[in-house]
């Protein structure tokens, strides 16, 4: 830290030689220095001086010895392994020996004081007490008649380009606009390597964690690329995050840091132009390398700004999960595909998060999430603070809390989440359609080593989604069992909002289809489209309009399911209503029957199972043999008798029930036959 401090002392003496010799010749050509006015009028001898000065003083020549000293000390710190950091930062920008000394004098006002006044003397003005282009010329003698030496000052060079010098008064003559320095610039100079204030939300730690840095397919070639010169870079990732840490695991072997910054975090009243400038400035006084991420809400936001950090000379990795438009930026980048850690790299990075938790059984919860690395950690993070909280050790379903937390809310502005509260306890069915969802959920628990692991993934773009029919009358457990796949899995469940995604404006129904798609694609949740037939219906003759944008519809849905990534279930009460072609592409139809007796029977004990408080004088038997009822029919009975029991004071009995049943009768618009409601006393 003292290093750079010392030789910018050193530096600032040679500048003070400057001043002193111009100061002197300043006195020489003032006719009344001690004047208290002094500034604020002319006298006509000082006029006759201005339009006739006397030849311009040279520079001191103590000046020049002592800059010969002081780069001779340069070269020998260099030589020992010290950094000077002012020799470095112009190797990075580009910047000339006048360029040096022009920064030099703006900044010399930023760390001694007395420059402030002796600047405030040499402009002739007490109120400019930094200096200007004139001044900054005179005092590093370059002449202002030079294009050449001005050009060191216009838009274009590097000290402006950089952003190592504002420019200040633009409305001013050239000469006498005024110089600053930049806070950070000076920081960085006397040692302080802090980021700029301006970048603090907006730095990630994406891609900084130890267990991030895993061999990541395709981190090679990029890291080669950078090796060999490649100054820009785009990244497409599958999974967030995935090319953030590939692009820190591939700088990391080309040498470089990563500087990245996180644009998810963009605060909406920023000024992405400006931060940009600072970013590109940044990277420059690290010697670090941008990665950017997601370079599509910048290009929406500003191209402008994009422009801006393509047009640097640090190297720059673009991340984002879309191709790149050429519409972005004029310089090309190297593109590369980022896919999706597989199976044995998501156990990798588990593995290394939970190195300090290494129960039995805890990688087997999470094998089957998608979650980039950075949500790993994320994760695992959530879940010790749910273990913490609950004073236990950390267990599966705490982890699976953790990454439930990940999910983006976008999904929720378009469907309804439900947090499973049901097992496999609870659901009654025949043995057949258990076992069908069992096989449902180890699909689903499996499919990326199957499909990516063991390459039975099909080509033609299709996705690695799982696609099931939930077929059968309403009541017949079709929801529940979604509901109990996403406790299985450790998932939410979102239900399609239908009045969200049916529009009567055309091609609107499938905008908000594609929206819905696109948002479960990266959740980990299951999507559950009840009364599916509404939007997976049959294609037909085309009579008219209507029907040829009725037939478009099904059509978009029948090719967005085949590229498809995340998990949905279609439940229907009229599978003769879906279209044929629908059922290819599904992984599982199953076929939802109505209760038989015995069905009926545990599913009237579960209902009526404690806390309710219930009479002895129930007749289970009585309820399943004679009352022909769904599953969600026997709850709705259940739920009536209880507000029944609760109105009265008392508990649940054969009474209530038997009342709650000829409720259920009469919404089904059914007839109960004569005595099949004894003992319940007709009114």
């Amino acid at each position: 830290m003292g290093e750079p401090v010392d030789d910018l002392r050193l530096r600032l003496l040679v500048l003070t030689e400057h001043v002193r010799a111009l100061v002197a010749a300043r006195r020489i050509d003032d006719p009344n220095p001690d004047d208290p006015f002094r500034g604020l009028y002319l006298t006509e001898d000082h006029i006759g001086r201005i339009l006739d000065p006397p030849p311009p003083a040279g520079a001191d020549s103590r000046a020049d010895g002592l800059r010969a000293a002081v780069e001779a000390a340069a070269d020998s710190a260099e030589a020992a392994g010290q950094t000077i950091r002012l020799r470095r930062l112009a190797a990075r920008a580009g910047l000339g020996p006048l360029d040096v000394e022009i920064l030099l004098v703006a900044l010399a006002p930023d760390v001694d004081t007395r420059f402030e006044r002796l600047y405030g003397y040499l402009n002739d003005d007490v109120t400019r007490r930094r200096p200007t282009i004139g001044l900054a010329l005179e005092l590093t003698d370059a002449s202002p008649f030079d294009p050449a030496h001005r050009a060191r000052l216009a838009p274009g060079a590097p000290l402006l380009d950089r952003g190592l010098i504002t420019v200040e008064d633009p409305d001013r003559p050239f000469l006498t606009r005024g110089l600053r320095v930049p806070d950070r610039v000076t920081a960085h100079l006397l040692g302080d390597d802090a980021p700029d204030p301006a970048l603090t939300s907006l730095l990630s730690s994406k891609g900084t964690s130890e267990f991030c840095r895993l061999p990541q397919p395709g981190g090679d070639p990029v890291a080669a690329a950078l090796a060999a010169g490649v100054r820009l870079l785009h990244l497409r990732e599958e999974v967030a995050g995935s090319g953030v840490r590939a692009a820190a695991d591939a700088l990391g072997r080309a040498g470089h840091e990563a500087l990245p910054l996180d644009l998810a975090h963009l605060d909406t009243g920023a000024d992405p132009v400006c931060l940009a400038r600072i970013a590109v400035r940044e990277a420059l006084l690290r010697d670090a390398a941008l990665v950017v991420d997601p370079v599509e809400r910048l290009a929406n936001v500003s191209p402008e700004a994009l422009r801006i950090l393509t047009a640097g000379e640090s190297p720059v990795v673009l991340v984002g999960m879309t191709t790149w438009d050429p519409a972005w930026s004029a310089a090309v980048p190297l593109s590369a595909e980022v896919p999706g850690p597989g199976s044995d790299d998501r156990t990798g990075m588990w593995a290394a998060a939970l190195a300090e938790d290494a129960a039995p059984g805890l990688l087997d919860a999470v094998e089957h999430f998608v979650l980039g690395p950075v949500q790993v950690e994320q994760a695992v993070r959530a879940a010790r603070a749910s273990a913490a909280c609950a004073g236990r050790a950390l267990t599966g379903e705490d982890l699976r809390r953790g990454c439930r937390a990940q999910n983006a809310a976008g999904l929720q502005r378009l469907a309804r989440r439900v947090e499973p509260a049901v097992g496999w306890e609870d659901l009654v069915l025949p043995g057949p359609v258990e076992r069908a969802l069992r096989e449902l959920a180890a699909r689903a628990r499996h499919r990326d080593r199957v499909l990516t692991g063991w390459r039975m993934r099909p080509g033609g773009g299709r996705g690695r989604g799982v696609i099931a029919l939930f077929a059968g009358e309403s009541g017949t457990g079709k929801t529940m069992s979604a509901e109990v796949l996403a406790a299985d899995l450790g998932l939410d469940l979102y239900t399609v909002n239908l009045s969200a995604v049916v529009d009567k404006y055309v091609g609107e129904t499938e905008k908000n289809l594609e929206r819905i798609f696109v948002e479960a694609a990266g959740v980990n949740a299951i999507l559950l489209f009840d009364e599916a037939d509404a939007i997976f219906a049959k294609r037909g003759e085309v009579r008219d309009a209507h029907d040829r944008y009725a037939n478009i519809e099904s059509a978009y849905l029948l090719q967005r399911l085949e590229t498809f990534e995340g998990l949905a279930v279609l439940a229907t009460n009229l599978r003769a209503n879906i279209d044929e072609a629908f059922t290819r592409r599904l992984d599982a139809v199953i076929d939802f029957p109505a209760p038989d007796q015995a069905a009926r029977r545990a599913l009237w004990q579960r209902c009526l199972a404690p806390p309710l408080p219930c009479r002895a004088d129930i007749d289970l038997e009585h309820c399943a043999r004679n009352f022909v009822l769904s599953g969600g029919n026997i709850r709705s009975v259940a739920i009536t008798a209880a507000y029944l029991a609760a109105g009265n004071g008392g508990r649940v009995g054969m009474p209530e029930i038997l009342d709650g049943i000829r409720q259920e009768y009469r919404k089904l618009g059914r007839l109960l036959l004569d005595g099949e409601l004894d003992p319940l006393p007709r009114n």
